[in-house]
């Protein structure tokens, strides 16, 4: 079982940046691959960006491509935390943001997530 906080939303104006955290409880952070989703009004969760769990190869790492370029994805294994960090945000990068878990390979789709954060709004004003 994991359970995952999310916060470092906030408002903001368009070119600006945040970060967010999400902090995992347990003690086997280190084996789970890590996501990021957000969700706008009306519309459905959306895949952001991806981290491999630890491995002797490296992370592996995998973005929207509307995120490409802007956003990087990190995690700190000895603090159980996953980060996004968000630069030039625009408009439509306005959404709850989520943080996801789940013991596999880097993947895009909700349904291949198993334990989910509360989310963290982030508003990007023009």
């Amino acid at each position: 079982q994991v359970q995952l906080v999310e916060s470092g939303g906030g408002l903001v104006q368009a070119g600006g940046s945040l970060r967010l955290s999400c902090a995992a409880s347990g003690r086997t952070f280190s084996s789970y691959a890590m996501g990021w989703f957000r969700q706008a009004p009306g519309k459905e969760r959306e895949f952001v960006a991806a981290i491999s769990a630890i491995s002797w190869s490296g992370n592996r790492i995998n973005y929207a491509d509307s995120v490409k370029g802007r956003f990087a994805i990190s995690r700190d294994n000895a603090k159980n935390t996953v980060y996004l960090q968000m630069n030039s945000l625009k408009p439509e990068d306005t959404a709850v943001y989520y943080c996801a878990a789940q013991r596999g390979l880097v993947r895009k789709e909700v349904y291949e997530y198993d334990y989910w954060g509360q989310g963290t709004q982030v508003t990007v004003s023009s």
